[in-house]
């Protein structure tokens, strides 16, 4: 009876002091989440400004890491002012870009107007950073197909070349499907793909480890999209039909999303073919080998059957063969040319020529300051074919005609004992039917069919 007394009366009490304390439960409520917000808040902005891992997010979480910024870019100017960079090009630039070759690279601008020097030290520094970032600032020693892509590659003029080639030459239709022989890390194939949807590459070389350092690295950087247009195959230029597939498994589907009208073959059957041979790929309207590839086949005879090889890939609609050859008196001595980049120096060195052969050794070193390097991280044994030779193989293989486009390169002699050699953009390909002899040249070569 005390307990039941007990609980009534704190029942009532409880009741009483409810129904005083709710005209005042909403107030006391707000101001609670508000200094909770405030105390949130303050953290937040606290964070923005102290760390230097803040945010670039809008409003002002980023003063503090742009101030820092403006500062280090100060510093790396006085301390890195003679250090040059990679160019890169614009997708608006194409009609000026040089190709693939190697030191066909456009130099690096030069300091002239103190009233671009703010806009020079911030693409400097840039171009830094993104030299450090591909090159694997947390490794000790960078991947040599991350080198020779900086320092070697120009994939964006090579496909503005290739573009200009085909719509001259062929017309009629966009190009929309690439083979790159002798691909190595298939760079090329991968820029050519990110443009356009309906594109597709097919990539071809000898050596395993860059066709999988491609799978592992050119592609985890682009879309599914991207990659699901690509098939690599492992083998030799000489026998592509034997070449083994090596893209993962899902890569190959792209085939089934094709229009296959002009395809080589029948419809792709049910199943993922292991050899380019069993594959149905649409048939290629641009065949290219760049980086002086060519010049790994030795014999006339194999360069007619690669040549064969190559037009037999091409479209019946018309198509061309595109490939890249060097020359000159330097290029029959002995001979060492470097060039510098963000972190390395890029060396080009060619031992003595041989001329009842015409075969030389071409090694590519990369050096890292002054004590650490890169020897023969790349080396090629290569016949250095002359231009009417080429034109003689290519008529001999079927191509109905066969055009060259020439590009005067800088006195080697000039800048063999300097501290680096480049080649200026002044200087663009012209095609030609007649070229005096140069201490070096480029030229591309172009093989069209069936127009």
């Amino acid at each position: 009876m005390c307990c039941d007394s007990l609980i009534q009366n704190f029942r009532r009490d409880f009741s009483i002091l409810r129904y005083i304390i709710k005209p005042y439960f909403k107030t006391l409520l707000h101001v609670a989440f508000t200094t909770f917000k405030f105390r949130h808040s303050f953290q937040f902005y606290r964070r923005s400004f102290i760390s230097d891992d803040a945010p670039f997010c809008n409003g002002h979480g980023g003063v503090r890491k742009e101030r820092a910024e403006a500062m280090g870019k100060k510093k790396h100017r006085e301390s890195h002012h003679r250090t040059s960079r990679r160019f890169h090009q614009d997708d608006d630039d194409y009609s000026s870009a040089l190709p693939s070759s190697a030191f066909d690279l456009p130099p690096p601008p030069q300091d002239d107007d103190d009233e671009e020097e703010g806009e020079e030290e911030e693409e400097v520094e840039e171009s830094h950073e993104k030299s450090k970032h591909d090159l694997g600032a947390d490794t000790d020693t960078p991947s040599k197909f991350d080198l020779y892509q900086l320092s070697v590659q120009s994939p964006k003029g090579d496909i503005s070349y290739m573009l200009k080639f085909f719509l001259m030459y062929v017309g009629g239709r966009q190009p929309l499907h690439l083979q790159e022989d002798f691909c190595g890390t298939a760079l090329l194939s991968t820029e050519w793909l990110r443009s356009d949807p309906r594109r597709t590459a097919v990539g071809l070389d000898l050596d395993l480890e860059s066709l999988d350092w491609c799978l592992d690295n050119n592609l985890s950087k682009v879309g599914s999209d991207v990659s699901s247009r690509l098939s690599l195959f492992h083998g030799n230029v000489l026998q592509p039909y034997e070449s083994h597939l090596v893209c993962h498994p899902p890569k190959i589907d792209f085939i089934k999303d094709l229009s296959l009208d002009d395809s080589i073959g029948a419809q792709v059957q049910s199943g993922i073919p292991t050899t380019m041979g069993d594959a149905t790929l649409p048939a290629r309207d641009i065949v290219c080998a760049f980086n002086y590839s060519c010049c790994c086949l030795h014999s006339r005879k194999d360069m007619i059957a690669y040549f064969r090889h190559a037009l037999n890939a091409l479209s019946r609609k018309g198509g061309i063969f595109v490939m890249d050859l060097y020359g000159g008196t330097s290029s029959e001595c002995k001979l060492r040319l470097q060039r510098k980049f963000s972190g390395f120096t890029y060396i080009w060195e060619q031992e003595e020529f041989d001329v009842i052969n015409r075969k030389t050794k071409i090694s590519l070193h990369f050096q890292f300051g002054k004590k650490k390097a890169l020897r023969h991280a790349f080396s090629y044994h290569w016949r250095l074919w002359s231009i009417p030779e080429i034109k003689d193989c290519m008529e001999e293989a079927g191509f109905k005609s066969v055009h060259f486009w020439m590009r005067e390169m800088p006195d080697t002699h000039l800048h063999e004992n300097a501290d680096e050699y480049t080649a200026g953009r002044d200087v663009k390909y012209e095609e030609l039917s007649a070229f005096r002899q140069r201490d070096a040249w480029n030229a591309y070569v172009v093989a069209v069919t069936n127009v």
